[in-house]
């Protein structure tokens, strides 16, 4: 589809929503008491919120720039940021996005270009980025978003509950195993499920980990052609084996059940086994948020078919192009994601609480090291191994692992989501949900056939 015809439809449908979704957001470089105030919208996750906390330290460098913040869940944050670049209603002075919107949105038009910032920062040292994370934000040879946490996605374990039950998980495990795993685990009466997985709508959130399975099952959402390949026998049968586990071994409410849910569940004992973010192992050795510290184990994403599956992910800071005051916002971007703000909050929070899977040099830093040492390895080989040839089975038109990297799929990946977890709550069958899902992708795929 060309360019200008899906940017136009998208700005169509946002514009329906952006009365709604930003009616009770401050304008961007508004004026404060103490001067210029900057507005950012991020995600609520707890690596957030850490930086949250520490705006004092930045307001006391910066004495004339004031940060409010605006903080979402993953869902909502994705639709409000998303109405206002797409509609360039000027917000946010800085906002939190992925590897999934920046590629996009950069050859959009909607972001600044942060390539010339970058460069004209002593010390900021973008090379340092992991390159796997550094070319994900990038468009066109500059980077359009800088990194703030990056991460892959791994299992982890109980290793007491292992020991105590005789199972030995492999470093490089089959879903198969992990399924006969959560199944010998699995003890309902005392509270504890066999596995932590997400069945929460959003094309964030279920199908992120749903979507690495299907990977590795050989299943993909188009073909080469563009045609539509849900309700395709890989696919089903990885919808199957999804659907099934966590129905049959999985946490209490799992339809409604996120990232920060799962997260929680894991934390306080209640899970055996959690496949998810790698970024998840911070809070789990987190004395302060976990009682299963130092009571896990972490391996690389369960496979089937593929030698690996973990999905390639990362949270960032970009700019929207219409923002007010530009040079005050890269300040604020590029102290959120410095080699010292790492420090800054491994020395106020603790080490395991540092934002995970971005910069080369924290993990040369010994108290993280230290901290760190059950799962530093695991994320970074994750992260350098999160590439479409190593975690699919056949080729696809498509960028992305976890996510098909075109527009439409905010919308189609959130419409299977909502299948996939009625799936899960028992409303409707698999193969019901894969059906229905097959529809909503056709008219995805008819409009890329079109223009071949």
């Amino acid at each position: 589809m060309p360019k200008r015809l899906w940017r136009s439809r998208i700005r169509l449908a946002l514009l329906a929503m952006v009365g709604v979704l930003l009616t009770s957001c401050a304008g961007a470089g508004a004026i404060g008491s103490g001067g210029r105030t900057l507005v950012i919208a991020i995600v609520s996750n707890p690596q957030m919120e850490d930086a949250v906390a520490l705006k004092g330290e930045f307001e006391k460098e910066h004495p004339g720039i004031k940060l409010k913040f605006v903080q979402l869940p993953e869902n909502q944050a994705r639709a409000k940021i998303t109405a206002s670049t797409a509609t360039q209603g000027g917000e946010f002075d800085v906002a939190m996005i992925s590897n999934y919107e920046t590629p996009q949105w950069a050859a959009n038009g909607w972001l600044e270009n942060l390539q010339p910032y970058i460069e004209k920062t002593p010390g900021y040292d973008a090379d340092d980025f992991i390159p796997t994370i550094r070319e994900s934000l990038s468009h066109q040879g500059s980077m359009y978003a800088v990194p703030f946490y990056g991460e892959s996605s791994f299992l982890t374990y109980r290793k007491d509950l292992f020991q105590q039950a005789g199972l030995v998980m492999p470093e490089h495990p089959t879903w198969q195993q992990i399924a006969d795993f959560a199944a010998k685990l699995d003890d309902p009466a005392s509270g504890l499920s066999g596995i932590c997985l997400r069945g929460k709508p959003g094309w964030g959130e279920s199908l992120a980990p749903f979507s690495t399975v299907a990977n590795t099952f050989g299943a993909r959402y188009f073909d080469e052609q563009w045609n539509p390949q849900l309700t395709s026998p890989e696919f089903k049968a990885a919808a199957n084996f999804y659907v099934n586990l966590v129905r049959e071994h999985g946490e209490v409410g799992a339809s409604s059940a996120g990232f920060s849910e799962c997260g929680t569940h894991y934390a306080q004992g209640q899970a055996a086994m959690w496949y998810d973010a790698t970024v998840m192992a911070g809070t789990n050795e987190d004395p302060a948020e976990s009682k299963v510290v130092g009571k896990n184990g972490y391996v690389s994403a369960p496979v089937e078919r593929t030698p690996e599956a973990g999905w390639l992910y990362t949270w960032s800071l970009a700019m929207p192009k219409v923002a007010k005051d530009k040079d005050a916002a890269w300040q604020f971007m590029s102290w959120m994601t410095s080699k010292q703000f790492v420090k800054d909050v491994g020395n106020t929070f603790g080490w395991n609480r540092v934002p995970p899977g971005v910069r080369k040099s924290t993990y040369e830093i010994p108290e993280y090291q230290q901290a760190a040492s059950a799962y530093a390895k695991p994320t970074l080989d994750g992260i350098d191994k999160a590439q479409q040839a190593n975690t699919m089975v056949n080729p696809v038109p498509y960028p992305g692992i976890q996510f098909v990297g075109i527009p439409e799929f905010q919308d189609l990946g959130t419409r299977v989501s909502q299948q996939l977890s009625a799936a899960i709550a028992g409303r409707v069958t698999v193969d019901e949900a894969l059906e229905q899902s097959q529809e909503y992708a056709e008219s995805v795929g008819e409009s890329y056939r079109e223009t071949r």
